[in-house]
């Protein structure tokens, strides 16, 4: 017979654990939760709990099972406040209706427990599959979103699903192998052999002649290539070089400079490629990949001598019919060329220059004023593996007072924001100190970047565009690097500008270097007056000189092909 009253305060009790762990009394920790455990077995509250627990305990196995469990029943609860639940288990359409709303509000735990009621049943739709894989990946569940993506392309035989689990095996472990054997498994499964024989090209030599350069992307202008393709667009010398955009849409592209704007979203691989060969290109660049949109499929078809990968897409293409992919100096790591189809070529101390766009007035270091340190990370969270929570949770241990700010469109959902919060309460850091938001834009977005001292640098899945944001607006920023060509990334943004004092070579030197940069706020504040500067000095605004250098690199390439041919 139950006693009113008996039961104990969970959330009295679970304060007390999280206290249990900060001071490092794991076991007890454990033991304490434990004994909760028949009382309110489905309240996510208690799994998250435990969840932290077992972190702390070493336990990773344990950690994310009941991670998953409380992912699983907070979505639930969410779902019921909102929705007949009656419905929600027997009316798919139902389940997919509130799934899909979830997924336009950003909320990924809601929308992957919804889709989740369908995807895995025999017969489910290939878009049902699709979003339950993308809302799995957008909050960081990426074994899930590996064997969704699987699914969908093993059921429906889909090259375009098998480009979205490429995508997924960046951020799994070991990703950088991983994908490097399925991007050649999709090119055996999804591309035209290629052999050279049956393709003859009669390109003339380059004397007295233009050489003819061509990029492919589903958009240049209204997508994330922008700030990086349009500083080498509007810097071609076309007195030396004619260039061809293959876009989807050319009305999207009217201000773009080039000799020629072609659209090929609404032509197949082979007419799209036979447009190509008929405009006589000579080095054919694919910008995009096997992100969602590329047309891999045209260069499998090998319309130009010369083809390579470049931007938006650093990995292997996997692909025969590419020769090469374009990197930087600094990102050359032991056993690189085994990853890779195409050969590497190196630019020189930048891989692409980055034009940042607009921009307010620098600020000092906000912990002048704020009297506590915060740390931000911009980047999607499927990026927050669990060897850069604990790092971050050291660097956050180790500054007193500090935050950490994690900032993404994702970080509105419920669900997505107590998984994390748990992960780093595993890791013996205060719920106060992790601060979440979602997405913004224009002037509130630009004023975010006066609000972090320092920006941490995920690996081995380093940020992108948003790495190059903060550099611009002169946050400084730390970043690792690792040990192949991918987790070295983030040293392009810091290297070239001669901020080497930025960049750690291993997780402990990272967490010592933040320290460290964060321990004098006078001397943090003097380093963020030079960062935006020495920016602003380096290769990578130098858009002129980097364009010399890539056009000298395709003439290159094509002598070569020409000795050769």
């Amino acid at each position: 017979m139950d006693i009113p009253g008996d039961e104990p305060d969970l959330d009295a009790e679970i304060a007390l654990a999280q206290s249990d762990i900060a001071a490092g009394r794991t076991v007890a920790a454990v033991e304490r939760l434990q004994t909760l455990i028949e009382v309110p077995i489905y309240d996510h509250r208690l799994h998250y709990a435990m969840a932290s627990a077992l972190g702390a305990a070493g336990d990773a196995e344990g950690q994310q099972s009941w991670l998953l469990d409380a992912q699983t029943f907070h979505a639930l609860q969410v779902i019921s406040e909102q929705a007949d639940m009656g419905r929600f288990v027997s009316e798919p359409n139902y389940a997919l209706q509130i799934g899909d709303q979830a997924y336009a509000d950003g909320k990924m735990g809601l929308a992957s427990s919804a889709f989740g009621q369908v995807a895995p049943q025999p017969g489910a739709p290939f878009n049902v599959i699709m979003r339950w894989g993308l809302s799995l990946l957008h909050q960081g569940r990426i074994p899930e979103a590996i064997v969704a993506f699987t699914l969908a392309a093993d059921t429906y035989k889909s090259s375009m699903a098998h480009e979205f689990l490429l995508y997924a095996c960046f951020f799994a472990q070991d990703g950088v192998r991983l994908h490097a054997a399925e991007a050649r498994r999709w090119a055996q499964l999804y591309a035209p052999s290629y052999d050279p024989a049956d393709r003859p090209f009669a390109n003339p030599d380059l004397a007295g002649r233009k050489l003819r350069i061509g990029y492919v992307a589903p958009s240049f202008l209204r997508s994330q290539l922008r700030q990086f393709i349009v500083p080498v667009l509007e810097n071609h010398d076309l007195d030396r070089v004619d260039v061809f955009i293959y876009c989807a849409d050319p009305a999207t592209e009217t201000a773009i400079r080039a000799t020629a704007v072609r659209g090929i979203g609404t032509l197949s691989d082979v007419d799209a490629a036979r447009l190509i060969a008929g405009d006589g290109i000579d080095i054919l660049v694919d910008l995009w990949g096997h992100t969602s949109g590329g047309r891999l499929g045209v260069f499998a078809l090998k319309p130009a001598p010369i083809q390579a990968a470049w931007i938006n897409y650093v990995q292997t293409t996997g692909l025969t019919a590419m020769d090469y992919v374009l990197h930087a100096d600094g990102t050359q790591a032991p056993g690189d060329d085994e990853l890779f189809v195409e050969e590497i070529w190196r630019l020189g101390p930048i891989a692409v220059p980055f034009r940042p766009g607009e921009r307010l007035d620098p600020t000092p270091t906000p912990a002048l004023a704020n009297g506590y340190v915060t740390f931000a990370s911009f980047n999607h969270p499927a990026r927050l593996n669990d060897a850069t929570v604990a790092a971050w949770a050291a660097i956050l241990k180790g500054r007193a007072g500090s935050k950490l700010l994690l900032k993404y469109r994702y970080f509105v959902d419920p669900v997505l924001q107590a998984a994390v919060l748990a992960r780093f309460l595993g890791q013996g850091v205060t719920a106060g100190q992790i601060v979440f938001e979602g997405h913004s834009t224009g002037p509130d977005y630009l004023k975010s970047f006066g609000r972090i001292d320092l920006a941490l640098d995920p690996s081995p899945a380093p940020g992108g565009t948003t790495s190059s944001e903060a550099v611009s607006n002169g946050v400084p920023l730390l970043t690792l690097r690792g040990s192949d060509f991918y987790s070295r990334i983030g040293t392009l943004r810091l290297e070239p500008l001669g901020l080497h004092q930025l960049v750690a070579e291993s997780w402990d030197d990272y967490v010592a270097k933040a320290l460290a940069l964060t321990q004098d706020l006078t001397a943090l504040d003097a380093l963020r007056a030079e960062v935006r500067p020495r920016f602003e000095a380096s290769p990578i605004r130098d858009e002129a000189g980097f364009t010399r250098r890539l056009e000298d690199a395709f003439r290159q390439m094509f002598d070569r092909w020409k000795a050769a041919a």
